[in-house]
């Protein structure tokens, strides 16, 4: 059992290398390197308590190339996070995959909120009821519909992104915070088709009990932090991995399938 060789090995490493001791070297230096990051964006003003269709109206970049370029830089650095992480490389290539395709898209935010990324929209212009009906019959005389055309974002969607990268912004997570957050994250035991249940489960609880003695060590006039910080993963709840393809990725290089990029990007040398 290969699985059961790899949580046993790794288990027995686990005092010398720590799952997020090693990865936080090579992410201080790079904080270091970089200096402090710039102020975040002001927020911009969310839609009215008015009527609901506000909410569910599409939306679309404004700068496309840019966010897009930005966005696959945080995912190609999200990656490399994943692979350095040395607990995760004991995994099977099968257990990574599961794990990495069910939580690319909030570890990918919470990238976005860690290189304070920021990014506007436009509503795009919607056809008439009228428009909507002529189109559709054209196309039905002429060929089948697709049997899964994508759709933009809505307002709504993209304000719950907005939302939750104003909150940690808020809350001016620090890079070692960030990578305890992303641990628990990455490390889901709840997920079907995992082997290493209770090893996956184990590597989870380490990741919050860092957080929560790096929280305590160091926020000690904020007993709240570590309930602030565990607020921003249930927010992540709310993110869609759909609309994050659709946001980001789909105007730069259009129909992709993200289970196919991660396997790649994955086995590739990032």
């Amino acid at each position: 059992m290969a699985c059961v060789a790899g949580c046993r090995c790794c288990t027995e490493r686990r005092r010398q290398s720590s799952i997020l001791y090693n990865i936080l070297k090579s992410e201080e230096r790079k904080e270091a390197a970089a200096g402090p990051p710039p102020p975040p964006p002001p927020p911009e003003e969310a839609p009215g308590p008015g009527c609901p269709c506000g909410s569910r109206r599409r939306v679309a970049l404004r700068s496309p190339q840019v966010a897009g370029k930005a966005a696959s830089a945080v995912l190609v650095k999200t990656l490399r996070f994943v692979k350095s992480v040395p607990c995760f490389q004991e995994l099977p290539l099968d257990e990574q995959l599961v794990l990495v395709r069910s939580c690319w898209a909030p570890l990918l935010v919470l990238g976005l909120a860690q290189e304070r990324v920021h990014f506007e929209t436009v509503e795009t212009a919607e056809p008439s009821m009228l428009q909507r009906l002529l189109t559709d019959r054209r196309q039905e005389q002429q060929q089948p519909p697709p049997s899964s055309s994508p759709q933009l974002p809505s307002a709504g969607e993209i304000q719950a992104i907005k939302g939750f990268l104003a909150k940690c912004w808020s809350l001016d997570i620090s890079t070692k915070e960030y990578a305890y957050l992303k641990g628990t994250v990455l490390f889901n035991p709840d997920l079907p088709g995992l082997q290493c249940v209770q090893y996956i489960q184990g590597l989870q609880r380490e990741a919050q009990q860092a957080l929560n003695e790096h929280v305590r060590l160091l926020h000690r006039g904020d007993q709240a932090r570590f309930a602030k910080l565990n607020v921003v993963l249930s927010l992540l709840r709310s993110i869609n991995a759909n609309v994050i393809a659709e946001l980001f990725f789909r105007p730069i290089i259009g129909t992709v399938n993200m289970d196919d990029m991660l396997l790649e990007m994955l086995c590739a040398k990032l």
